[in-house]
């Protein structure tokens, strides 16, 4: 697997401050990415794959029963990174860009990549981040085939850039590269706002890549139990 050089990021955010209310009655007392498949959590899947890549430093956003998440992964120290946590109220989350962007002091300067804690994928990021953003390119999409919970999917793709008029139309993977400018750059910059909404102020801007490979959007405990009996079978 190729790794990560100086140039290239060495920082991941992984979204983890959801309610995960689809996940009810599972998430009553645990926070979504701490829900196990196949012997570990989600977040543990995505924390062993952003490490295998070469980086070294994660920021969590923590939100509902953000302490738990705290405890059960502490300093990182036991999967070789740096975790460092950016707090968001319990009841009042900022969504996903209102929370990347409350993390920003914790995230440098750098383009940095975006990992939602409930997608389990088996895409490459090595290979992927291994290509530097153009000049002027504000970041770069994972999309794939609509899942039967997103038929109409999010954003199309024409010459390797996302669109919001292009067909087909794909679903946004839950996995970015991010220039820090991308949302503190934004003119519609708040307290609280969706990544949908700043994708779409950067239709043409940002690129978009499709992946037809093993992707699971954890968002209900058909899926989850989906998941696991998946990768439990392969191993």
């Amino acid at each position: 697997m190729t790794h990560l050089t100086e140039t290239q990021p060495a920082t991941a955010m992984v979204l983890a401050a959801g309610f995960g209310r689809r996940m009810r009655p599972l998430t009553d007392q645990t926070p979504k990415p701490l829900l196990s498949v196949a012997g570990k959590p989600l977040i543990e899947h995505a924390l062993e794959r952003l490490r295998g890549i070469g980086v070294r430093r994660v920021v969590i956003n923590l939100g509902y029963l953000g302490h738990m998440i705290r405890d059960y992964l502490g300093s990182g120290e036991r999967w070789g990174l740096d975790i460092q946590y950016s707090v968001e109220h319990e009841e009042r989350p900022l969504e996903t860009a209102g929370g990347i962007l409350n993390a920003m002091p914790l995230l440098g300067e750098a383009p940095f990549l975006v990992v939602n804690g409930d997608v389990w994928c088996d895409f490459d990021l090595s290979n992927w981040v291994a290509r530097p953003l153009p000049e002027g390119c504000p970041g770069r999409l994972l999309m794939v085939p609509n899942p039967p919970h997103n038929p109409e999917g999010d954003f199309g793709i024409e010459d390797g850039l996302l669109s919001g008029t292009a067909k087909p139309r794909y679903t946004f993977a839950g996995i970015s590269w991010l220039r820090p400018e991308v949302l503190t750059q934004y003119p519609k910059m708040r307290e609280c706002f969706g990544l949908g909404e700043l994708f779409t102020f950067n239709e043409d801007k940002l690129q978009a890549e499709l992946y037809r490979g093993d992707w699971c959007d954890v968002g209900t405990p058909e899926r989850l139990d989906r998941l696991h009996r998946r990768l439990t079978a392969e191993n």
